[in-house]
């Protein structure tokens, strides 16, 4: 999952930055309105988390033109102002959700995940499945043949998207940009060693993996 976070502050876009990629998110961050709707209207994100008072262009004006764009962008505001009115006026700019500083981070990605599979254009499923492989994507469990798996972060993301796209052969370039984002080193090897470590958590043996490598491609998961 891609996200964009606009936020000017420094330590707070740091603190949501780790504490996202650490759940498994790719982060791109932008510090200005221009900058985030630079991004928003060109990149492919899963949703965004904006602050309302940026420099220069603030964090509504920025939404109110994605929306008149026709860009369907799931996004939380970020604020620290309180009161009823302001909620509204945050919503009716075009954001689906509204969270007041502070706050807590685990509250942010509930929040996150909770807008994320809202905005599937239809109920999104709770669980992917593979032949013996399945994801439990609301208590973010992995099982293969009856034994559960413990996964870092990035590794379910990973499968997460194999498992998304089945029988579908992904390029390391499109892994780079949604689990890593777009400020990737282009000859990283951070995909193969990522493809590696989950492959030995599958713990198949090696005529019975089901991600397989495509030379000169990528890679491509498959029930074999």
């Amino acid at each position: 999952m891609r996200i964009l976070l606009v936020e000017d502050d420094k330590k707070t876009a740091a603190f949501i930055a780790k504490g996202l990629e650490r759940a498994g998110f790719a982060v791109d961050q932008a510090a200005n309105g221009e900058d985030g709707l630079h991004l928003a209207l060109t990149e492919p994100y899963d949703a965004a988390v904006i602050d309302i008072m940026l420099p220069g262009q603030d964090g509504l004006s920025l939404i109110e033109e994605v929306r008149r764009q026709k860009v369907n962008l799931p996004v939380i505001f970020l604020s620290a102002r309180r009161s009823v009115d302001d909620r509204i006026r945050g919503l009716q700019a075009g954001g689906d959700d509204y969270l007041t500083k502070p706050f807590a981070f685990s509250e942010l990605l509930a929040r996150l995940r909770a807008l994320i599979r809202r905005a599937s254009s239809a109920p999104g499923p709770t669980s992917l499945t593979v032949g013996s492989l399945s994801m439990d994507l609301l208590k973010r469990e992995v099982v293969r043949d009856a034994e559960k798996l413990d996964l870092q972060p990035r590794e379910f993301a990973l499968l997460e998207y194999f498992l998304r796209h089945p029988g579908e052969v992904v390029s390391k370039t499109v892994l780079l940009e949604h689990i890593w984002g777009y400020n990737f080193e282009p000859q990283t090897n951070v995909v193969d060693v990522l493809v590696c470590r989950l492959r030995k958590k599958l713990g198949a043996e090696p005529g019975e993996q089901i991600i397989h490598t495509i030379r000169g491609v990528g890679y491509v998961l498959k029930d074999s």
